[in-house]
């Protein structure tokens, strides 16, 4: 069982979007059964709360069912627990490495967009943000990224 769990700011746009896109691509690749698949937030904010309208629309709009989550936020215990947690930008990854623990090494740790141009094995040190609707509204943008983040995490895995 490979564990994910992606996160954003306030899990209700992108790490939900990503959430969603990535359990339907496994879906697809019938091997839905080989994962478990959820989504945090590092902040307080939304706690409770569905996704996003503009998630939920931009997945109706290309046929990808939302799965059904409330906002929650990561926890010490979900680094013990993941074997992937995957921040949608920097400061995501900044506060996932606090709440993890200063201690940990953060190896389990990755930005979305690191996987979008998996090469030779590996992961990309650089990497952009994924795109935040929040600010920007465009929905469209952020999900053209998380489509290419999930992409690369497949082949990364070995799926694709």
């Amino acid at each position: 069982m490979i564990k994910v769990l992606f996160i954003c700011h306030g899990n209700i746009c992108r790490s939900t979007m990503a959430e969603s896109v990535f359990t339907d691509m496994v879906d697809k690749l019938g091997v839905v059964s080989q994962f478990e698949i959820d989504s945090a937030a590092t902040s307080r904010e939304e706690i409770g709360n569905a996704p996003h309208y503009g998630t939920r629309a931009k997945l109706a709009q290309v046929g990808i069912p939302v799965v059904p989550h409330r906002a929650r936020q990561m926890t010490q215990k979900d680094y013990e627990y993941y074997d992937y947690l995957i921040g949608m930008d920097s400061a995501n990854i900044r506060n996932m490495k606090r709440i993890a623990g200063n201690a940990v090494n953060g190896e389990k740790i990755y930005k979305m967009l690191s996987f979008a141009d998996y090469k030779n094995n590996q992961c990309l040190k650089e990497a952009n943000d994924v795109a935040d609707p929040w600010y920007t509204g465009d929905f469209e943008a952020t999900y053209r990224d998380i489509v290419a983040g999930c992409e690369g995490l497949l082949e990364y895995l070995g799926y694709r």
